[in-house]
């Protein structure tokens, strides 16, 4: 069974910047993407990021505002995201070996 732990969501004003981190609980190869993914309410899960030791990839909705990268010693996988808006706000889960974290609550607000 992995685990991945995900944190670093949270309230922030629109234009703001979050930076999320997604822990596994097992070595997870480098050829393995880890990726994130979003849902908002009523809405179904989307992809984001996902990134490898090739190059990381990202939704054509988000490119240029959200950056991925990795610490493949830590098996942690990092979402930064810029200049959030309102409809950025969403459950926010890390995807790795067939799995899914319990997501972490992004809300994007004044």
């Amino acid at each position: 069974q992995v685990q991945l732990v995900e944190s670093g969501g949270g309230l922030v004003q629109p234009g703001g910047i979050l930076k999320l981190s997604c822990a596994a609980s097992v070595t997870v190869s480098g050829t393995e993407p880890m990726a994130w993914y979003r849902q908002a309410p009523e809405k179904e899960r989307e992809f984001v990021a996902a990134i490898t030791t090739t190059r990381p990839t990202y939704a054509t909705s988000m490119k240029g505002r959200v950056t991925i990268a990795r610490d493949y010693a830590k098996n942690t996988v990092y979402l930064q995201l810029n200049s959030l808006k309102p409809e950025d706000t969403a459950v926010y889960y890390c995807f790795a070996l067939g799995f899914w974290g319990q997501g972490t609550q992004v809300t994007v607000s004044s």
